[in-house]
């Protein structure tokens, strides 16, 4: 049980721990359980030297701070965790926190965490920004294909009798229906849908079998599922498009020919959309394709931004909108030879976006 003064500190975003003169760990936040991948009862049997491979800097810090009673910063430190093995970057601020000295508060502020939040502001900003300007767009698109495919239905009816001409009739009826689904699913992120409780691995089968079932050689769909996880608050059938939006273009870059993984798992105290989460879900969606073109990367979620000349640039696109609506996020990395798409939803009932 956490210390009950330091209670408030569970609610921080920030990873945070407190420890005496000699080290020992007294309390860590949620933020710090999900940094270090370790639980509190776990950490809290280490000392602070103990958790990470010896850094003399570290250990000079939490000196420092503590002799001269005042705030010890390091802009930039190295630490490699002794669990997991993994590089951390880190911002650190070692505070004492009561009158005798004994006690200091260390904020470990996760540098690529602080990219990531700014890179999170950023894509919610361009989101609006792109339903507008496809809303607008598509509604400049409707009003008059509604008049250019009544005006070839009349013209195909007057040429009734002349079968040579009556082929042009056609191509401008189907370009005009092929126009009008397109602005159908421009339009589709805007149209109200409907929240159930929904079964993830119900919707990753489902893409799966699609998927299997358009390229049934060359490709293999793995399942790394976490079965315990808790049911969404969603619409469905949003989040089958959003997963089968991904698989396509994983699938097309691999030109049907590789391995794609279907992974989830939970994320815990976790911020998206600016609201803070206690649990959320981690689906990532993984291929060992060529990767994305350098030069579409920082567009990839730009509307009508596609890297092979017959996509439309609409998939991703849809995706991050049907994410955002349900209060998530998107990203991805992306190298030759693995490409992965991570998306994060909170579980309960306060997910809407």
């Amino acid at each position: 049980m956490p210390i009950p003064s330091f209670a408030g500190l569970e609610l921080l975003d920030t990873p945070v721990l407190i420890c005496d003169a000699d080290a020992a760990l007294r309390f860590v936040n949620p933020a710090c359980e999900n940094l270090l991948a370790l639980g509190s009862r776990e950490l809290l049997r280490h000392g602070l030297t103990e958790l990470f491979q010896p850094c003399p800097a570290l250990r000079q810090a939490l000196d420092t701070a503590l002799r001269q009673g005042a705030s010890y910063i390091e802009h930039d430190l190295e630490l490699q965790a002794q669990h997991s093995g993994a590089t951390l970057h880190v911002a650190l601020t070692i505070t004492p926190i009561d009158a005798d000295g004994g006690l200091a508060l260390i904020e470990l502020r996760p540098l690529d965490q602080q990219l990531k939040i700014a890179n999170e502001e950023r894509a919610l900003l361009q989101h609006q920004a792109n339903r507008e300007l496809i809303r607008n767009l598509a509604h400049e698109i409707k009003n008059p294909l509604g008049g250019i495919r009544g005006a070839a239905q009349l013209l195909d009816h007057e040429l009734a009798d002349r079968p040579e001409l009556k082929e042009y009739t056609e191509v401008i009826t189907e370009e005009a229906r092929r126009l009008q689904t397109l602005v159908d699913r421009l339009l589709a992120p805007h149209r109200s849908h409907s929240r159930g409780p929904v079964n993830i691995h119900e919707v990753l089968e489902r893409v799966r079998s699609i998927a299997l079932a358009q390229h049934p050689q060359g490709l293999t769909l793995t399942r790394d599922y976490d079965t315990s996880l808790p049911m969404l608050s969603a619409d469905k059938e949003q989040l089958i498009q959003v997963v089968l939006n991904i698989v396509n273009n994983a699938v097309q870059a691999l030109r049907g020919q590789g391995r794609i993984v279907l992974r989830t798992r939970v994320a815990r105290q976790i911020t998206l959309a600016r609201k803070r989460h206690q649990l959320a879900l981690k689906l990532q969606i993984v291929d060992d394709g060529p990767g994305i073109p350098d030069d579409i990367r920082e567009h990839i979620f730009y509307p009508l931004v596609t890297g092979r000349a017959e996509g439309t640039g609409l998939g991703l696109t849809l995706a991050q909108a049907f994410v955002h609506q349900h209060g998530g996020g998107i990203e991805f990395e992306s190298r030759p030879g693995q490409t992965c798409f991570t998306v994060l939803l909170p579980f309960g009932p306060d997910a809407a976006g």
